[in-house]
């Protein structure tokens, strides 16, 4: 019995939904409904207008609704890994959205409508793992892009445009067919955000005592500088990944631990609390 509820797909219901909400450290509405064999995206969810993210991954949804954009007062929304083909046009009214994770879907050029450069208050865009090999160019309007996940697709050239985008500061193209040429211009973009690029940078009081009196010991030695400075950190067995990111501390108050890079934007918002335990 459990296997054929499975292929007929999960229904969720109003009180099953309301019960699924709660409240973000940020003081934020968030409703999980992730990996419960969704098929069919659940009508009831445009009664809940008080949501301020959605996360709907790792279910089998495979289409969203035409009028998905009644839920426009959300903020933050993550449909990784479903059997998305294509979004509607209304993807473009939730105009407060922030945070857009469309990742590990069935995505085409054809399946992005051009309305997705409404977003203008988008700050991440993941599309990684589709089947992307162009993008619409009205997603020049998003000038407040700061992460962009382009990773596993069909890129064999990179949109021009992407280089106009000021505020993109990290951008993964992994494994995709670029040509050599078009590698030059991934160079170009990984060029301009190098000083953000693999780095997270935390105030001393995220750190605890031990972590930041040994931070505090590496700035001293890199203010030195110099081989004797490079040679001192090797005696005393300084962590290798803050011995990589040394040219970064350089601001007061301010260190950088080594940062690993997520697909998940949930992680990433606790990659700040986690800190302290990734520079031990």
């Amino acid at each position: 019995m459990p296997k054929r509820k499975e292929a007929k797909g999960t229904k969720v219901t109003l009180k099953t939904a309301k019960k699924a909400i709660r409240t973000t450290p940020d003081g934020r509405r968030r409703l999980v409904l992730s990996n419960m064999g969704i098929t069919i995206f659940p009508k009831c969810l445009f009664k809940l207008t008080f949501v301020d993210e959605l996360d709907l991954s790792r279910n089998l949804i495979e289409k969203l609704p035409e009028n998905f954009g009644d839920l426009s007062s959300l903020v933050w929304l993550d449909l990784h890994s479903n059997k998305l083909v294509s979004v509607p046009e209304s993807i473009g009214n939730p105009r407060g959205l922030t945070h857009l994770n469309l990742s590990n879907n069935c995505l085409t050029f054809s399946g992005l409508p051009s309305t997705l450069g409404s977003l203008t208050n988008l700050k991440s865009l993941n599309l990684g793992m589709n089947q992307l090999d162009d993008l619409p160019l009205t997603l020049v309007a998003l000038e407040n892009l700061q992460e962009l996940g382009l990773f596993d697709n069909l890129f064999k050239k990179l949109p021009q445009f992407l280089q106009g985008l000021r505020n993109l500061t990290k951008v993964n193209v992994k494994r995709n067919p670029l040509s050599y040429h078009q590698r030059k211009d991934e160079t170009l973009l990984k060029g301009k955000s190098e000083h953000k690029e693999d780095v997270y940078l935390v105030h001393e009081s995220s750190l605890c005592r031990t972590c930041l009196k040994r931070c505090k010991a590496e700035r001293e030695k890199l203010i030195k500088g110099g081989a004797e400075g490079r040679r001192g950190r090797e005696a005393e067995g300084v962590d290798s990944c803050m011995s990589e990111k040394k040219k970064k501390s350089a601001f007061p108050g301010l260190v950088a631990p080594n940062s690993v890079a997520t697909v998940n934007q949930d992680l990433w918002r606790l990659r700040e609390k986690l800190e302290c335990v990734q520079v031990k």
